[in-house]
């Protein structure tokens, strides 16, 4: 937990200074590749899915150390070629873990996030899951444990292939010659991201897209078509904590709605989308047939809103790396309270830019939460410690928080709207 929390210290800043590049450039070029709430919606929800890391709220079944132990045929040394080796099984299984969220009804929902954007820039590269807690692809590293590859070892390449994959997901890299043959790039990606039919489920690869073009999922970027971004049932909101459950809580209604025994018990492993006929007669849902007409997701808001979103965002920022570099310093118990603390401020500010009406009840929770901590501990995680008044400070924030989110409710509220695709 404290070493993933270190490594987080170096990789946050570098994400942050890449899309701010990312943004110049596009402004510089002319393109535009990102909207305010689009952004700080996609920030968010990388922030929620770190928390949820760092703190360590996942179950793994079967770990990976444990099936080494028990299932290795060979026992071999940390060397370079161990690492290599690691770095291609640990692609390999990414790449039928991706396929199997894609394609399974039930594990749709822990991938739904990261495609819910409806732009195509590094900051969507943030949207992770919060809501795949359990470890339940273990058994796609069995070749990995038979070949006895050292658990410290995997433990090592796990971080470095994640960052890996943030890098592609812009539309300001055209096609990269002989790397496209290799490599996944940003023109592979774009296709993943895309509800085209033509692009729907191809190029899963991870790192290498090799594995697409071996099991035939591998699709090229067409001229004539391009990519249009999103899913092809629009969650229309910019809250990624309602966004992680969208598709299970449709799941639930449909098996819990139809009349047939079989289709509740099967929907769950059904293909992704697949829903009982008597329940899509009743109960249609709007689905993008034809992506060149789309309609992006959008709230009209003023200036003033998105710079109190751009705030809550930054100080909620602050906060997060504040816990991850104290983090020994604290109880479990504290850790997880000080992380539900930042998801219901997320919760918050996000449910304000949709316009929502659970805005108020969820900073008003916030507010009496960070209360009760500071209550709890005698001060805000001993931050006066570090900076003088630093609690005096954060009773300040959640006051004004609050009266934030009263004024914005009430005089200067985001309203839903929608745009044209461009």
């Amino acid at each position: 937990m404290e070493s993933y929390a270190t490594a987080l210290n170096i990789g946050i800043p570098i994400f942050v200074l890449l899309i701010a590049i990312e943004f110049l450039v596009s402004k510089w070029r002319g393109v535009t590749v990102v909207r305010a709430f689009d952004m700080v919606s996609s920030l968010s929800s990388g922030m929620t899915n770190i928390i949820r890391d760092v703190i360590g709220l996942t179950v793994v079944i079967v770990s990976y150390a444990f099936m080494v132990e028990h299932l290795a045929l060979f026992h071999i040394e940390s060397t370079l070629l161990v690492y290599v080796l690691a770095f291609i099984g640990k692609d390999f299984v990414g790449y039928w873990a991706h396929r199997f969220e894609h394609q399974i009804n039930i594990f749709w929902n822990r991938h739904i996030v990261h495609h819910s954007s409806e732009e195509f820039n590094l900051a969507c590269a943030l949207r992770q899951s919060i809501s795949n807690i359990f470890g339940i692809f273990f058994f796609l590293y069995v070749p990995m444990a038979l070949l006895g590859i050292p658990a410290k070892v995997v433990a090592i390449i796990a971080p470095i292939h994640l960052f890996l994959q943030f890098w592609y997901h812009t539309r300001l890299i055209d096609k990269m010659g002989f790397l496209e043959h290799i490599i996944v790039t940003p023109s592979h990606h774009r296709v993943h991201h895309a509800i085209n039919d033509e692009y729907l489920d191809k190029n899963f690869g991870q790192i290498f897209i090799l594995w697409d073009k071996w099991f035939g999922t591998f699709q090229e970027e067409l001229r004539d078509k391009p990519p249009v971004y999103g899913v092809k049932k629009a969650v229309k909101t910019w809250n990624p904590v309602i966004i992680n459950y969208q598709h299970l809580w449709l799941l639930i209604k449909d098996a819990w709605r139809t009349q047939n025994l079989w289709d509740k018990a099967r929907i769950w492993f059904m293909p992704t989308g697949w829903r009982p006929a008597d329940v899509r007669k009743k109960y249609p849902i709007a689905i993008t047939t034809n992506p060149y007409t789309q309609k992006k997701y959008e709230t009209s808001s003023s200036l003033p809103l998105k710079i109190w979103s751009f705030m809550q965002l930054n100080i909620t920022l602050l906060l997060m790396l504040y816990l991850f570099n104290r983090i020994a310093d604290f109880s479990f118990l504290e850790v997880v309270l000080y992380g539900f603390f930042l998801v219901v401020s997320i919760f918050a500010y996000t449910s304000l830019m949709d316009g929502s009406r659970i805005n108020l009840p969820a900073e008003f929770f916030k507010m009496v939460l960070g209360i009760g901590l500071i209550a709890h501990i005698n001060s805000w995680y001993l931050i006066d410690e570090f900076i003088p008044a630093g609690t005096a400070m954060m009773m300040g924030y959640l006051f004004v928080s609050m009266m934030g989110a009263v004024y914005f409710s009430y005089f200067d509220k985001a309203k839903v709207t929608v745009l044209q695709r461009q």
